[in-house]
C-alpha cells in the first residue's frame, strides 16, 4: 500500500463501515482517498469505486455467507470490474477489519477466520485429508437427565465394561492430536462427561501435553466428592455448564429430575469456594438458552449469577453465553414483535449485568449479537438439500467411548436412529484417528442426507457447512482466487 495514509478520523470511518449506524458519506470519502492513493484514479472514478467497496464491507459484515457472484449481480458490475474491486478490497486492510466488526463479526472472528488460517476449509473443499482442527471427546457412559429437547434415546447408555477400554482409546487420541493448538480438544457428549469415573485422568493426560480442555456439563455430578476423587478436573481450562432453568420447577420440567436445580446450584457454589481456596486458574461459565417469549428471564439469570458470586467474591463466575432457540420457525425468522422484544430484552440484560455482575464476559453469539446491534437476526438454516455428503472431518470430528468417529456434533448418541450413517470409522489399537479421516476422505466416501439429518448439525457445524458451500460456489463461478471474500487476509 502507498505510504500516504488517511487521517485517523477517516480510518475510523472505514473500520466502522459495516456498523448499522455508520456514516456512509464519511466512509465513502475516506475510501475515495485510499483508492486515489492506490490506483491513481481521478476523484469521480474513485468515488464510484469507494461506494462499491463500502457496500461490500457493509454486506459481508452482515451476511458473511453470500457467494461472490450473487454480490457481483447485486452491485450490477461486469466481471472485470468486480475482480478489480475484490483486488482493491484486499489491499485496504481497514475494510477487512470493518467486516469483522460488523453485526455478523463473530462468524468471521470465531469460526471462519481461524479455520481459514488453519487451512481446514480449503482441505474440505478440495477433498484433501487433514487432521481435524477440533476434536471432541465424548466420554460419558450415561446421563442422569432426560431433557425434553435432547435427541438421546431413552435408556441408551454405554455398557460399564466399555469405559476402561474406551478411556484408553480416548487417551491414545489425545496423544495423536498436534500440540500447536492448546484448545484443539474439548469434552462433551452425547451423554454427561462427568459420569465417566476416569475423566480426571483423561484431563490430566491432556494437560500434560499442553492442552487446555473445556468440558460441557450439566454440573449435576460436579460435587465436592467428584472434585476430590478426580483431582485431574482442576487441570481443565474451563467448565461450561448448561443451565436448564433458574428454579426447581423449570429444571424438573426440562430435565425430568426433581431437585436438580438446587443440587446444581449447591455444586456451583461449592466449586467457586474451592476454586478460590485452591487459587486454581480454571474458568467457570454458563450456556443459557432463551426460549421464545422468555427474554425477561435474562434479568433473573443475572440475579442468579450475582447470588452465586457471593460464594466467592474475589473469583466470581467468568462468562456466560446466551443463545436463542427459535428452532420451531420454518424459516428461522422472528416476527416483528418477537424481534423488538428480544432486542429490548438484550439491552436490559447487558445493562443490568454491567451493574450487578461487572467483569463477566457475555457472548451473545451470532444472531443475537446482530439483533442487539439493530440488524435483523436470521438463523442459519442448513437443510438436507444444502448439507454436504462429504461433511467436514478436516475441520471437526467427535469420538465416543467405542472409538466411533462422528462427522457431526449432534450425532454422537448411542442408538440414535440414522446417526450411525455419520460414523466415518472407528479408532482402534491398529487404526488411528488420522487414518480414519484419511480413509474417509481419500476413498471418496459420502453420506446422502435424508430428511431430519439436519438436526445432527449444531450451530458450529451449520456455520462450517454454510462457509464450505459458499467457497465451492465461488470456485464454480470462477472466483476461486477470491473465494470466501476476506479469506485472503487470513492466509
Amino acid at each position: 500500500m502507498n505510504n500516504t495514509r488517511s487521517t485517523n478520523t477517516q480510518l475510523a470511518a472505514v473500520v466502522d463501515a459495516a456498523h448499522p449506524d455508520a456514516d456512509r458519506r464519511a466512509v465513502v470519502n475516506a475510501l475515495s482517498s485510499e483508492v486515489v492513493d492506490l490506483t491513481g484514479l481521478d476523484s469521480a472514478a474513485a468515488d464510484v469505486s469507494a461506494a462499491r467497496l463500502a457496500d461490500l464491507a457493509a454486506h459481508y459484515g452482515r451476511q458473511p455467507f453470500t457467494p461472490l457472484e450473487h454480490m457481483r449481480r447485486q452491485l450490477d458490475v461486469d466481471r472485470a470490474e468486480f475482480g478489480r474491486l475484490l483486488d482493491l478490497f484486499g489491499r485496504i486492510p481497514d475494510l477487512g477489519t470493518a467486516v469483522e466488526r460488523g453485526p455478523a463479526g463473530k462468524y468471521w472472528t470465531n469460526t471462519i477466520g481461524p479455520l481459514d488460517a488453519a487451512g481446514a476449509l480449503d482441505a474440505a473443499v478440495y477433498r484433501r485429508s487433514a487432521f481435524p482442527v477440533s476434536v471432541g471427546l465424548y466420554p460419558g457412559p450415561t446421563c442422569m437427565f432426560r431433557c425434553h429437547f435432547c435427541v438421546r434415546v431413552t435408556g441408551a447408555r454405554y455398557e460399564a465394561e466399555t469405559v476402561p477400554v474406551g478411556n484408553e482409546t480416548l487417551a491414545a487420541i489425545i496423544d495423536e492430536v498436534p500440540t500447536d493448538n492448546p484448545n484443539a480438544i474439548y469434552l462433551s457428549g452425547g451423554l454427561e462427561p462427568l459420569t465417566n469415573p476416569g475423566i480426571g485422568e483423561l484431563v490430566s493426560h491432556a494437560a500434560g501435553r499442553g492442552f487446555s480442555l473445556t468440558v460441557y456439563t450439566n454440573a449435576f455430578a460436579l460435587t465436592e466428592q467428584t472434585l476430590n476423587r478426580q483431582a485431574g478436573l482442576w487441570e481443565l481450562g474451563a467448565i461450561r455448564t448448561s443451565l436448564y432453568g433458574l428454579n426447581n420447577e423449570e429444571y424438573e420440567s426440562t430435565c425430568g429430575k426433581r431437585g436438580a436445580f438446587e443440587r446444581v446450584k449447591k455444586n456451583l457454589q461449592a466449586f467457586l469456594r474451592m476454586r478460590a481456596e485452591r487459587q486454581e486458574p480454571i474458568q467457570l461459565g454458563f450456556n443459557y438458552i432463551i426460549l421464545p417469549g422468555r427474554v425477561d428471564r435474562l434479568i433473573d439469570l443475572v440475579d442468579f449469577i450475582a447470588e452465586l458470586n457471593r460464594s466467592s467474591p474475589e473469583r466470581p463466575l467468568d462468562f456466560v453465553t446466551v443463545r436463542e432457540d427459535y428452532s420451531g420457525r420454518d424459516d428461522g425468522r422472528l416476527s416483528e414483535q418477537e424481534r423488538t422484544q428480544l432486542r429490548e430484552g438484550l439491552v436490559r440484560f447487558l445493562d443490568y449485568a454491567a451493574e450487578r455482575t461487572p467483569g463477566i464476559r457475555i457472548d451473545l453469539g451470532y444472531a443475537l449479537e446482530s439483533l442487539r446491534r439493530g440488524v435483523d437476526a436470521e438463523l442459519l438454516r442448513i437443510l438436507p438439500e444444502t448439507m454436504r455428503p462429504t461433511a467436514h472431518p478436516q475441520v471437526s470430528v467427535q469420538i465416543d467411548l467405542l472409538g466411533d468417529v462422528y462427522l457431526y456434533r449432534e450425532a454422537g448418541f448411542p442408538g440414535l436412529e440414522g446417526a450411525s450413517r455419520y460414523i466415518a470409522g472407528r479408532v482402534t489399537p491398529s487404526t488411528s484417528l488420522r487414518e480414519v479421516v484419511e480413509n474417509f476422505v481419500l476413498e471418496g466416501r459420502a453420506v446422502e442426507p435424508r430428511p431430519g439429518d439436519e438436526y445432527f448439525l449444531d450451530g458450529f457445524d451449520q456455520s462450517v457447512t454454510a462457509r464450505l458451500n459458499q467457497l465451492e460456489q465461488d470456485i464454480a463461478d470462477g472466483w476461486g482466487m477470491y473465494r470466501g471474500f476476506v479469506r485472503g487476509r487470513m492466509d
